[in-house]
């Protein structure tokens, strides 16, 4: 009898079975043991809205029934929020979801997309995954450089390019004057890819106001940071109503849980717990500075609810020391490009897990250094 097998695209076929991340889950299943301290994944330990918790445990006895396909209730909340329109707001699956959808519209095979190098990785595995070419350019004293960035777009005609600010993995960002420039710089046929994640933590003037009638940029928001929502799942994008409208040629309408959107409406409106949540994120980064400084690290500056510690030699002692606070149960990871993978990366996490990391370091550093 003949067997049957998937035949894989060529495509599909000549890609890694891999992830862009090795979750902590799977690093404790190999060691055995949980880790006292989670501060590797730029979550937000402080967690949700109470508020956000009881709506949640409320829609769960209505789980039989599919989530809105239209995430009505969230998308108007959201308009009402940020003053705009609900048909210039997409709901998905978290930004890594929405970014998804997105190449999937725009980039076919052999399109180019430009991005920095040691950026955002899952950005770059929905390139790969539709058969887009990836341009880098590398980042600029720890930041990523936006004129490098459109400079490169318009060089190889690129039809997406993205930018993180907050910059992920190294917390640094632009001001709103450079990234509005950035915008009014981007080449015709290009879209640009603001990815502001972490924008609930910078300071004012960080982004520039919502413009839904500039075809150029699509700007990515998420619950996974500062509202403690990162299990849930729900991302947004804003942009031009015809960007927007075109993600219903594409997207899985059913993609969203009524759990999870019951929770994000219910974070969205406790914006007093969001303002606790992001103090404590600050005074946490302050912590992190103190602990790097006592240990005679520096840091970088963060916009954001991680900070990136920088260990004062290259990738191979930096390594060394992460891999040494893994082994004494704390969680952490680092970047992937030269030269920001001299550097550690930390989440801004409770009191607790900041002992935890204060007691190790030393340790951990000893251990690389021998």
């Amino acid at each position: 009898m003949t067997k049957t097998y998937a035949r894989l695209t060529p495509l599909a076929d000549s890609l890694p079975s891999t992830v862009p991340f090795v979750g902590p889950e799977t690093q404790e299943r190999a060691r055995g043991r949980s880790f006292a301290a989670r501060l590797g994944a730029n979550e937000n330990t402080f967690g949700p809205s109470p508020k956000a918790i009881s709506a949640m445990s409320k829609a769960a006895g209505d789980v039989w029934m599919y989530g809105d396909p239209e995430n009505f209730d969230l998308r108007n909340a959201l308009a009402d929020h940020h003053g705009i329109a609900p048909e210039n707001i997409l709901v998905g699956e978290g930004i890594d979801g929405i970014l998804g959808y997105l190449v999937r519209l725009i980039i076919g095979p052999g399109d180019k997309v430009v991005t920095s190098q040691g950026a955002y990785p899952t950005f770059n595995y929905h390139v790969a995954g539709f058969g887009g070419e990836l341009e880098t350019v590398p980042y600029k004293d720890d930041h990523e450089d936006p004129v490098a960035l459109i400079a490169k777009a318009a060089e190889v005609g690129a039809k997406l390019v993205y930018i993180a600010n907050p910059d992920n993995p190294m917390g640094t960002w632009h001001d709103v004057e450079t990234i509005q420039r950035m915008i009014n710089a981007v080449p015709e046929g290009c879209l640009l890819v603001l990815d502001e994640a972490y924008i609930e933590f910078a300071p004012e003037g960080t982004a520039p106001p919502l413009n839904t009638d500039d075809p150029r940029v699509i700007r990515m928001r998420t619950f996974s940071k500062a509202y403690g929502m990162a299990g849930a799942r729900v991302g947004y994008a804003i942009g031009h109503a015809n960007l927007i409208t075109a993600f219903n040629k594409i997207r899985n309408h059913f993609g969203m849980c009524r759990i999870s959107q019951a929770g994000a409406l219910a974070a969205l409106k406790d914006q007093q717990y969001l303002e606790q949540v992001v103090q404590s994120v600050v005074d946490a980064r302050s912590r992190i500075d103190q602990i790097a400084a006592e240990n005679g690290l520096s840091t970088l500056p963060s916009a954001t609810n991680f900070v990136a510690v920088d260990c004062g030699e290259d990738a191979a002692f930096a390594k060394a020391v992460l891999d040494q606070l893994i082994a004494l149960d704390v969680f952490v990871r680092m970047p992937f490009a030269t030269p920001q993978n001299r550097c550690i990366r930390i989440s801004a996490g409770r009191s607790d897990e900041l002992d935890a990391f204060a007691a190790a370091l030393p340790k951990a550093l000893a251990a690389a250094r021998a």
